[in-house]
């Protein structure tokens, strides 16, 4: 486990400059978030909403294995019961708001732009924010289109919004995506669906690395291959250590 970092969390202005920007605050995004900023990064984590924060395919964590050492495990095993969803998914955003370093947002980002040594991101709200590096960590929600039923809903989850923009961006990039699914069954009261969306297709990566952008990166289910939770939050761990090992 990582030293907690000791200064107190900045309070950006218009214009700060984060160290890394982690857009996308579910499994990969929240764990590489929490990993970086305990290693002395300054991070911006954004999410289309924040009460999503880390949110999975399933409504509870009984039988969900998590990577040792994460911030995911440690949290499940703070919670009573281990099965409480709900729990674990207000224990995990305490966390995350109590780690300096971290600063959340709620938005939108629409596109990717690099200019020189550091990355420009816009927002649908319009605040443009500056990073020295960005990581894609959108999970299933690069266009993605859910079918519940005879519905079909633009959305990577129940009830969250898709990255139309974002997908269009990167594209216009020359960046190839290609599709991939995936299904969550049901649960409780949560009914089944089953979701498609596109991810960065083999030849665009190099490691976690994006071929196109001198200072992105992709972690997790919009990359390719097959994932668990469990080998997303080693990847997430991955990650933090090669973006560690090169900051200042």
């Amino acid at each position: 486990m990582f030293t907690p970092r000791l200064p107190p969390r900045s309070q950006p202005q218009p214009g700060h400059r984060y160290d890394v920007a982690v857009i996308g605050a579910g499994l990969g995004g929240c764990e590489l978030a929490w990993r970086l900023a305990n290693g002395g990064q300054d991070v911006l984590l954004v999410s289309q909403a924040l009460d999503h924060l880390g949110n999975l395919y399933q409504p509870d964590v009984a039988d969900v294995t998590f990577a040792a050492g994460s911030l995911f495990e440690q949290v499940k095993a703070q919670i009573t019961p281990q099965t409480d969803g709900w729990a674990f998914h207000r224990r995990l955003k305490a966390e995350l708001e109590g780690t300096a370093g971290i600063h959340l947002l709620q938005s939108c980002v629409t596109e990717i732009n690099e200019t020189g040594d550091a990355v420009e991101l816009s927002t649908w709200e319009g605040p443009t924010l500056h990073a020295g590096a960005v990581v894609l960590a959108v999970g299933a929600f690069l266009k993605g289109r859910l079918l519940i039923g005879e519905t079909l809903e633009e959305a990577g989850r129940l009830s969250e919004v898709a990255y139309d923009f974002l997908a269009d961006d990167l594209a216009a990039h020359g960046i190839y995506l290609t599709y991939a699914s995936a299904e969550a069954t049901s649960v409780d009261d949560a009914p089944s669906y089953e979701v498609k969306f596109q991810i960065l297709a083999p030849g665009e990566l190099d490691g976690f690395q994006i071929r196109r952008l001198d200072h992105g990166y992709a972690l997790g289910r919009c990359t390719p291959g097959e994932h668990t939770y469990a080998s997303v939050l080693e990847d997430a761990a991955k990650l933090a250590a090669e973006l560690l090992d090169g900051s200042p």
